[in-house]
């Protein structure tokens, strides 16, 4: 009978000590789910803010830009001078500062000019504005594309145009710009 009480108690042991493991697996696994679950609500969450930021600054309205014209204004001893004329918009209540503008000129598929303008002013707030940017050709680069300019005596261009600004809530932000087309060059008795 002892061997049978004693046998008893150690399955008892056994039982309790088997119990205790299996809830302590059961803890753990169900702990592990809940960490995975939250991992992924996390994620979830984290993913849907991120979209509705996105969305939000997708719908911000930005300032639009358009070249309105492209001519050649002047010459010099050392380049030819074009101008462009570039109509930006401002949807905001307040003044948008440019911080710079670069610029390449290219005609038959080389630049034949490029540079930076810095600090050229401000874009008037709710209005478009006007702004002019010069590009400077030296001669010997005129000299090679003589083959374009003998034919009809106009260039065929492909400007670049990227105005730098800092716009709220967007933050820094370039206003990229392209337009093709032809530059009619004066003849000399325009130029005298």
């Amino acid at each position: 009978m002892r061997s049978n009480v004693s046998r008893n108690l150690a399955e008892l042991i056994n039982y309790k000590s088997d119990e205790k493991d299996r809830r302590r697996r059961r803890r753990e696994e169900e702990g592990e789910k809940t960490r995975r679950r939250r991992k992924r609500t996390m994620a979830q969450l984290v993913n849907k803010a991120k979209n509705f930021v996105a969305d939000k600054l997708a719908s911000v309205k930005k300032p639009e830009a358009e070249v309105k014209d492209v001519s050649f204004k002047g010459v010099t001893r050392q380049f030819a001078t074009f101008h462009s004329t570039v109509a930006i918009a401002n949807p905001y209540d307040h003044d948008i500062p440019i911080g710079k503008i670069s610029y390449s000129l290219k005609s038959a598929k080389r630049e034949i000019a490029s540079g930076v303008i810095r600090d050229p002013g401000s874009i008037v707030a709710n209005k478009s504005t006007n702004l002019e940017v010069p590009v400077n050709v030296p001669y010997d680069v005129l000299l090679s594309l003589a083959k374009d300019i003998g034919k009809d005596w106009d260039i065929d261009y492909e400007l670049h145009l990227g105005f730098s600004m800092h716009l709220p809530i967007v933050g820094h932000f370039t206003l990229p710009l392209t337009n093709a087309g032809e530059i009619k060059l004066p003849t000399l008795s325009d130029i005298f």
